[in-house]
């Protein structure tokens, strides 16, 4: 068993307990209220609801039960480790590739081919996604920490929730910008209409920051770098379309007629983070998917013309 204890200042005075859970230690809602259920979570020593508005000092303990045995198969698999130590690996992964498995997908995943490649992964996130402390989506290319213990997990789920960890990402967007950056300040939640799709809602939402900057302006495109303040579910892709500018080949949130592209143009290209261990300041920056590349020469040519 995993116990971590953390104790609440006034960032976090007020705040719902599963949510301080969900947030800092970046698992899913339902990972936590399976936590909540199995009384793994408790305040002061007792067990508290959801809803339980958390106090100043308060000590809220989170034991993890130790990770199942994982069914799911390690495969062979051509991974791009820009870094790895006994703590975690820093990969790039390609366009197309899905991150962790889900019931009936199972196989021909990047948790797969981290099986085969290590057998040291953290078991905070439960088994269909050990060693995943973030994720990024299918058609996403670029960088992704993966952490072999639990330590290293919650360390970096604690940058992420304190803003430390820092992610810039590349895309190419319908239209261009009639200026060089802004800030999308926008709350993300489910979409009520699609619950596939996540959507700009006051409802059932949370805070969700953007920022970005505008690199070349096309003719009918925009290519920009953002950066990252939280790390909401589709965030980029949700807020691009919010402001009018969706980004190319999203076959979710972009136009019916958009580059074809087999996906979002979207590329995690800069990580930066502490190590766990030796705090050590860490970044890493990852090339363009050919793909996204393809297509940036493109339209840079036929600017040129």
């Amino acid at each position: 068993m995993e116990n971590i204890v953390y104790t609440i200042d006034e960032k976090n005075q007020g705040c719902r307990l599963d949510k301080f859970v969900s947030t800092t230690m970046e698992l899913s809602r339902k990972r936590v209220k399976d936590l909540l259920d199995q009384n793994q979570i408790q305040v002061n020593g007792k067990v508290e609801k959801a809803s339980y508005s958390l106090q100043i000092q308060d000590q809220v303990s989170i034991t993890l039960p130790p990770l199942q045995e994982v069914t799911i198969e390690p495969e062979a698999m051509n991974l791009d480790i820009l870094y790895e130590d006994s703590d975690l690996l820093v990969i790039n992964k390609p366009k197309g590739l899905v991150v962790h498995p889900a019931p009936g997908h199972t196989s021909n995943t990047l948790v797969n081919g981290l099986l085969y490649h290590c057998k040291d992964l953290s078991g905070i996130n439960g088994e269909m996604r050990p060693g995943i402390v973030h994720r990024i989506d299918k058609d996403t290319s670029g960088l992704l920490i993966v952490c072999k213990n639990d330590k290293a997990h919650q360390a970096i789920s604690q940058q992420l929730s304190d803003k430390t960890c820092h992610r810039d990402y590349l895309a190419i967007v319908h239209h261009p910008f009639s200026h060089s950056h802004g800030t999308i300040n926008a709350p993300i939640g489910r979409d009520e209409k699609d619950r596939q799709k996540m959507a700009v809602t006051a409802k059932n939402s949370k805070d969700a920051v953007t920022h970005f900057t505008v690199l070349k302006n096309f003719k009918d495109f925009a290519y920009i770098r953002c950066s990252l303040e939280t790390g909401r579910t589709h965030q980029i892709r949700v807020h691009m379309q919010y402001i009018g500018h969706p980004i190319a080949g999203d076959p979710k949130y972009s136009y019916k007629k958009t580059l074809d592209t087999n996906g979002q143009l979207l590329h995690a290209c800069h990580i930066e983070f502490i190590h766990p261990t030796t705090k050590e300041k860490m970044a890493f920056d990852a090339p363009l998917d050919p793909i996204f590349k393809e297509i940036l020469g493109r339209l840079e040519r036929e600017e040129s013309v």
